[in-house]
């Protein structure tokens, strides 16, 4: 798995960087939110995201060609960072399933593992079971915000990180409706037949590009929710 991350995600070729500051601040815990008997558990705390921000799209693209490319890996691309992302949520999914959370510590970071346990292993089999993300079945990925954070305890050594956080749209059992040549109704999420079928994954990735080190992209968060919920939930 920690293959599937490597081969998928770019690799650092770190550099000297100028001594700036850029830390794109990532959503607070949200307050806690009414359940309802039929909603799905959320996997872990983290902010519900759903849609691009403008205003973070422009921050995401200053961040990647003027700090990132020139400072950090000249041969970083979004699209193909991606295409890794995708993989990954993929692989995750699928041991989220089995319950093997243990076999994730290369991919996924210990304190999001911790989060993660008690919450999947009081899911029920049906609900393991709607977790799992085939790529196919992908139908809206971007990446909602990049961040850079740099720790300066060591005078000697900038220690800096990229964080990169990730939403997925998932219907489960579109590849085989579009097989089928049925037609994709836009509100599919709002729609009694499909509730149960579209799920929202946001997934943050963390690597780190001090000089002279080695790393490969991590999860920190991993999150999966119904559009469904969200909606009973502002009701």
């Amino acid at each position: 798995m920690q293959h599937t991350l490597r081969r998928c995600l770019s690799m650092a070729k770190s550099s000297p960087v100028a001594r700036f500051r850029c830390y794109a601040t990532l959503p607070h815990a949200p307050e806690p939110q009414r359940q309802n008997n039929n909603s799905f558990p959320r996997l872990m705390d983290f902010p519900e995201i759903i849609w691009p921000s403008a205003l973070n799209t422009i921050k995401n693209w200053i961040t990647v060609q003027f700090i990132i490319r020139p400072y950090f890996d000249n041969e970083f691309q979004i699209k193909d960072f991606i295409f890794g992302a995708k993989q990954a949520l993929q692989v995750v999914s699928s041991k989220l399933v089995s319950g093997d959370l243990s076999s994730l510590d290369q991919l996924v970071s210990p304190d999001a593992i911790a989060e993660l346990k008690p919450i999947v292993q009081k899911l029920s089999m049906t609900q393991r079971k709607q977790l799992e993300i085939n790529e196919s079945d992908i139908y809206l990925t971007f990446p909602y915000q990049i961040g850079i954070m740099f720790d300066d305890a060591n005078d000697k050594l900038q220690k800096r990180w990229v964080e990169i956080t990730m939403v997925f749209h998932v219907m489960r059992g579109l590849t085989e409706m579009r097989q089928r040549g049925e037609e994709i109704p836009w509100n599919m999420g709002t729609m009694p037949e499909y509730q149960d079928k579209v799920f929202i994954c946001n997934y943050r990735f963390k690597k780190e590009f001090t000089s002279g080190q080695h790393s490969d992209w991590t999860i920190n968060v991993a999150n999966h929710f119904r559009a469904i919920d969200l909606i009973n939930e502002s009701k």
